[in-house]
């Protein structure tokens, strides 16, 4: 910057500071009106800033996600939906064809996918219509609106100071001043306009905000007809599973232990066979009290279950169907299948 250049600048920084503190009270006055348009435009810069920020976020709220795809050349980013339903698919198909659980987790993750795909198609929309728009507003008109509002605020800082300084005795020429007169109103002129423009033609920013608006209603249009063809496939699922008829499960019979008694020649062992062995007698139930006894170990696995071993009596409270029946085993109560035990005593 030359020698005039950074005297400018000084006279400017001495008049900005003799207005802050009251020396100048004959600093020219901005118009209400103007006043009013700078207001409007700095709200309308940060509404849109802010938004812009969170239609960002709101559209990748995972901050590593979001970083990733700032550094990234490719610009794109596997879906939260995507990434559960690639899970879903591999899981269903360790369970295999035959699980009917393993088929309805492929149905329910190629579903995840489309809905992955789907989101990537509403971020593409929200970037063209809404997002592009908006950013273009803020780096180029607003951009500009703000430069002509600063070089203004210079430019009558410059003509105050020079107004001043010839008021001192200085020797600046009225030919000087009234240059720079002309020059702070032509760019007030300049930020006005820009101002006033900017702000008349909003209709567009309502437009690009029905835009987004439109695709988030067209995102969930299409996301609920992935998910109802997704309950559509597992209520068939749940159909079909339930007209199959129950796989028959006998439980494994134990061998009943024996035991023989070995003899040897020649021996002073008494050789008379030993009496036959009798089980442990269990307690008896009362006859008033359904009871069953334990034929195999049962280990609870579920919330509601009981679990026992073999030989357990058991106090029978009810029978939830077919298969399951309700009872009391040292002290605790719960449910357990009906093929391990053999009924005492039956339920009324």
């Amino acid at each position: 910057m030359s020698v005039g250049g950074l005297k400018k600048q000084y006279n400017k920084l001495s008049q900005f500071m003799a207005e802050r503190i009251g020396k100048d009270e004959g600093a020219t006055k901005i118009d209400d009106d103007y006043k009013e348009l700078e207001r409007r435009t700095d709200a309308t810069a940060a509404a849109i800033d802010h938004c812009v920020s969170k239609c960002v976020t709101f559209l990748k709220p995972n901050p590593a996600a979001r970083m990733r795809l700032a550094v990234s050349k490719s610009g794109s980013y596997a879906q939260p939906e995507s990434a559960l339903g690639e899970t879903m698919v591999k899981a269903g198909a360790d369970l295999g064809e035959e699980s009917t659980f393993g088929l309805a987790l492929i149905d329910a993750g190629e579903g995840m996918k489309q809905l992955g795909d789907v989101k990537d198609s509403l971020e593409l929309n929200v970037k063209a219509n809404f997002l592009d728009p908006m950013n273009q507003l803020l780096q180029k008109e607003l951009k500009e609106i703000m430069h002509h509002r600063k070089k203004m605020s210079g430019r009558r800082l410059d003509y105050d100071a020079k107004r001043r300084r010839q008021a001192k005795g200085s020797n600046i020429t009225d030919d000087e001043i009234t240059i720079a007169l002309d020059k702070f109103e032509e760019s007030k002129e300049l930020s006005e306009t820009g101002m006033a423009n900017m702000l008349d033609n909003d209709v567009e920013q309502v437009t690009q905000l029905d835009a987004f608006v439109d695709a988030l209603l067209e995102y969930h249009r299409q996301c609920a007809d992935v998910l109802e063809g997704i309950h559509s496939q597992l209520l068939d699922q749940i159909s079909q599973a339930s007209s199959r008829p129950p796989r028959s499960r006998q439980p494994r019979s134990r061998p009943a232990a024996t035991t023989q008694r070995q003899t040897y020649p020649d021996s002073d062992e008494d050789t008379n066979p030993p009496p036959p062995y009798s089980p442990p007698a269990q307690p008896q139930s009362t006859a008033s009290q359904p009871s069953a006894r334990a034929l195999f170990d049962f280990e609870a696995e579920n919330e509601g279950e009981v679990g026992f071993n073999e030989g357990d009596m058991i106090n029978l409270t009810s029978q939830i169907d077919d298969n399951w029946l309700e009872g009391e085993v040292n002290g605790r109560s719960g449910y357990f299948p009906k093929d391990y035990v053999e009924i005492v005593v039956p339920l009324p």
